[in-house]
């Protein structure tokens, strides 16, 4: 399967250079050119690895660093600092950054240090699939209850609406159709319509997103289904 890395640099001709080469390696490549642009696509759609530079408009990269781990979005990150700014690494790496790099750098340096992150990727996503809760935003899930808890506010789910969102959580960043919702929560033997996938995804979010008519974390992708990026 190609991996896919989100590049969120503001000088162009880094950011045509190293499209360049990841792209001949292999890597499927998205670039943003500013914080907020690199913050939405990372928190929208699924990556393998985000390279994220520090010194960004609208929104420095230690800001989207820290609001991604806020969100829940567990996506490798390696951030690109600018020489001997110590304090930028250290604040990184404290804000949930898994490497950096210092520019300028040898194209080849990266290329080794993404292949060493995304070796270490899979055995961290099956940490967090085994794992007791899951938390994204100020949303936790706890698996071991069947319980949800808006900080310390409990979230009465009914037992449709708990393995609705455990399987999003399980599949996040994938795009799941109704159809494929209705076999694996609902089971092959029942017969429910798919507006009760819908039905159900509105309850959702009602308990789960901060305005639930604009989502967060439980997506709409029009035409195929939804997407969980909590």
């Amino acid at each position: 399967m190609i991996k896919r890395i989100l590049l969120i640099e503001d000088e162009p001709g880094l950011v045509l250079t190293l499209s360049d080469r990841l792209a001949r390696e292999g890597y499927a490549v998205q670039a943003a050119q500013d914080g907020e642009a690199g913050l939405a696509k990372a928190a929208a759609e699924p990556f393998d690895l985000i390279l994220l530079d520090v010194m960004l408009p609208r929104r420095n990269g230690l800001d989207v660093c820290r609001d991604l781990r806020q969100r829940g979005v567990e996506t490798p990150i390696i951030m690109l600092t600018a020489r001997g700014q110590v304090v930028d690494k250290v604040v990184g790496l404290k804000l949930g950054a898994d490497d950096y790099l210092t520019k300028p750098f040898e194209t080849i340096e990266l290329l080794a240090r993404i292949e060493a992150r995304l070796r270490r990727a899979p055995a961290q996503a099956a940490t967090t699939a085994e794992a007791d809760a899951y938390q994204f935003g100020d949303i936790r899930v706890d698996f071991r209850s069947a319980e949800g808890y808006r900080g310390k506010e409990r979230l009465d789910f009914f037992a449709r609406e708990y393995q609705l969102l455990r399987y999003f959580i399980e599949h996040r960043g994938a795009t799941l159709s109704r159809d494929q919702l209705l076999n694996d929560v609902w089971g092959y033997d029942a017969t429910p319509s798919t507006r009760t996938v819908d039905v159900h995804v509105a309850w959702l979010r009602q308990k789960i997103e901060p305005n639930p008519r604009h989502p967060r974390y439980l997506l709409t992708i029009h035409g195929l289904g939804y997407k969980f990026v909590g």
